[in-house]
């Protein structure tokens, strides 16, 4: 048992250089968190206070129903970065135990899980998206289904290609002719190579998420008034430009920082790995 712990590939070391993208994501975060005290009610109106300019009274200025757009903006931040890590966790998750059922189990198995995999790829993400969450619009589980239903496809194939190889190695054929069962080679010989590779994958798949829930939100099928999400929020403000534009600014700004931090981070990872 102790020789085959010590053959057991290691966990890959986790460096911290993460160039400008984490600090970033951490601002939003606390900007996201703090808004719950700084802020007001996000469903608040006033409407003898519309479109009021930044100042003292509401930091970020108001909305066409005089709800603080600080607030809102906050509680944004909030519903899409939950949506998106919830469902990028489900997909990883999904197509981690897909893939390694597919490597182990070869044959039929294999064949049928592929064959799903490229079926679903063969019809564009967000248009998956967008269907599913036609199905109950507003509702946080079709948007949760419809994300993890496009995003599990590119985990699964990672983690089946690279099972493929690392259970054709020797380490794993020793294990198997010592009689360790599947559990202890996924986990010690199968598994640890890839970590590295389905954190960077679930970076891009939490930014995809993240424009595909504000794309959905502007086109009206995502969650629906008074929620606030950044692509709700965009077309709010579309009407109100030439008098407010900073309606429009703040989701967008935060958006384009969220998604480019997220990339950020995950090319300084890929650098670092090489």
């Amino acid at each position: 048992m102790s020789t085959m712990t010590h053959m057991a590939t290691p966990l890959p070391a986790v460096r911290h250089s993460w160039s400008w993208g984490l600090p970033v994501l951490m601002a939003v975060l606390l900007l996201g968190l703090i808004s719950v005290w700084l802020g007001q009610n996000p469903a608040h109106q006033n409407l003898s206070n519309t479109l009021a300019a930044p100042g003292p009274a509401h930091w970020l200025g108001s909305d066409h129903l005089g709800r603080d757009l600080m607030a809102r903006l906050g509680e944004a931040i909030r519903v899409s970065l939950w949506l998106a890590l919830g469902s990028a966790f489900l997909a990883v998750t999904l197509g981690t135990l897909l893939g390694l059922c597919a490597a182990w189990r070869r044959g039929l198995t294999d064949r049928l899980l592929c064959l799903c995999a490229d079926g679903v790829a063969a019809v564009p993400g967000l248009l998956w998206v967008l269907l599913v969450a036609a199905l109950a619009p507003g509702q946080k589980w079709a948007l949760y289904s419809g994300l993890v239903l496009t995003a599990w496809v590119e985990f699964f194939r990672l983690v089946r290609s690279q099972a493929l190889a690392t259970l054709a190695g020797d380490g794993v054929q020793a294990g198997r002719l010592l009689g360790f069962g599947a559990p202890y080679l996924l986990r010690w010989y199968v598994l640890p190579p890839m970590v590295g590779d389905l954190l960077r994958l679930w970076s891009y798949a939490i930014a995809n998420a993240v424009l595909a829930v504000a794309a959905l939100g502007f086109v009206g099928v995502g969650l629906r008034p008074p929620t606030a999400e950044l692509g709700l929020m965009m077309t709010e403000a579309l009407p109100y430009y030439d008098a407010a534009p900073w309606l429009l600014a703040a989701p967008v700004v935060v958006l384009v920082l969220v998604v480019s931090a997220l990339q950020s981070a995950t090319r300084q990872a890929l650098k670092d790995s090489v």
